[in-house]
């Protein structure tokens, strides 16, 4: 089996990883820099803009692919997707309409609107920054500010949290086309993912990402320093009844898609905010988290090749999807400065390995050493029986890299955990 992997990230290394455990497996890969680890479990490269629809094309026909995994949504925005499969490519990924649900915030919510899913927190879509701006100055309240249109992750501004009412008309003003302003959510967030067959989903284990850039979920919002899961799957501030309510979310949204004409095949990604009222939806994502992909897919003991074939003929089962029962915890490594002025072209020294799982992100290898880019560079993911036992891993090994970097040894600690539980206490 012959499988294109689009993306060069850590998140399109645990999909290469995953894909690779099955022998008969090749993997071809597409990505705009050479990632050290895929470049290593790869048969064919082609180095190219992964928005470049045409040459993907090209490759993935002269490759004689008969799949493709889409790691990134920039070309599911462009349309990857539709184009490969109209050549006799199936794709892990939604269609250009189907994609929407991320791609447009304002599709997301009327579409939630339209048919009456829950989860919807209370908003309105505004055509001008003007008109946005109006609104803040009358608004008696915190609002999460969210341009409509793609950010990287790092888009949304939360007054009362990240900024005033000055610093929220000034953001606004900085943004050009729509704006989506939505009530602050407050409680714990949590990521739920699923497998996604056109009309069955199959759901993940449970993952906390942390956005924020230093310890104690302090500083500017990033693409994710890190994040965990439990050996259980859940997350202890996370109810059963808080869990079914998502997943039914997460079902009527698949459900919604297709009977609007637009299938969803792919990866479907819910982050919620889990509030004093239950879960709400924060966004959706069309593909796997970055990082949260690497805590999944390092449980993952199904075959990741198989569960592509059965997705893609929708066919998919829970019995094709099984992961172990462990915790982990993903620690990336970043490039001081990150993520407003990251220092590019400085130097990266592995340490001792302590077993944990090491994905290469946006590093670059010249002549047998690692050097920085300007975004998250390597991401270490330990495995345990406890979560203790997890991030003792991670730590091992993300404070043995050496050069201009760092990390936030908070991500899977006790302490952190404690606090969040204790949070949700509070709030209900």
């Amino acid at each position: 089996m012959k499988i294109l992997v689009v993306g060069g990230g850590g998140r399109e290394h645990a999909i290469a990883r995953a894909l690779s455990c099955n022998n008969e497996t090749e993997i071809f890969s597409v990505m705009a820099k050479r990632n050290p680890g895929i470049s290593r479990l790869a048969k064919g490269i082609r180095l190219c803009k992964e928005t470049d629809i045409p040459r993907i094309l090209l490759y993935a026909q002269e490759s004689g692919v008969e799949y493709a995994f889409i790691g990134p949504e920039a070309p599911l925005e462009a349309g990857i997707v539709d184009k490969l499969v109209s050549a006799g490519v199936d794709c892990v990924g939604p269609t250009q309409a189907a994609a929407r649900i991320e791609t447009d915030k304002a599709f997301c919510r009327g579409m939630m609107e339209q048919h009456n899913i829950d989860g919807c927190p209370k908003y309105r879509v505004f055509d001008t920054t003007t008109d946005a701006i109006s609104f803040i100055r009358d608004h008696d309240g915190d609002l999460a500010i969210k341009p409509v249109g793609l950010t990287g992750g790092k888009g949304v501004r939360i007054m009362g949290e990240q900024v005033d009412q000055g610093g929220a008309i000034a953001y606004v003003k900085s943004l050009s086309g729509k704006v989506i302003l939505e009530e602050r959510l407050i409680g714990e967030e949590f990521t739920l993912q699923a497998f996604v067959d056109g009309s069955s989903l199959v759901p993940m284990p449970l993952v906390q990402d942390h956005k924020r850039s230093l310890e104690g979920d302090l500083g500017p919002n990033t693409g994710g320093m890190g994040s965990y899961s439990m050996p259980d799957h859940m997350l202890p501030f996370v109810t059963k009844s808080d869990y079914k309510k998502a997943l039914a979310i997460m079902h009527s949204i698949v459900a919604a898609l297709e009977r609007s004409g637009h299938p969803y095949k792919g990866i479907l990604y819910g982050q919620f905010m889990n509030t004093a009222k239950g879960p709400k939806v924060i966004e959706f994502n069309a593909r796997f988290g970055d990082p949260e992909a690497m805590n999944v897919l390092s449980l993952l003991t199904s075959d990741l090749s198989d569960i592509v074939v059965q997705l893609t003929r929708g066919t998919l089962s829970s019995s094709n999807v099984v992961f172990g029962q462990k915790a982990t915890v993903c620690k990336y490594i970043v490039p001081n400065g990150y993520p407003d002025s990251a220092v590019a072209g400085d130097s990266i020294t592995l340490g001792t390995s302590s077993g944990a799982i090491l994905y290469y992100a946006n590093v670059e290898e010249y002549e047998g050493k690692l050097f920085t880019l300007t975004s998250r560079a390597l991401a270490f993911v330990g495995i345990g029986q406890t979560l203790q036992e997890a991030e003792q891993s991670a730590e091992q090994s993300a404070s043995s890299v050496k050069g201009r970097v760092r990390y936030r040894q908070d991500i899977g600690t006790s302490a952190l955990l404690e606090r969040r539980i204790a949070h949700m206490k509070e709030l209900r």
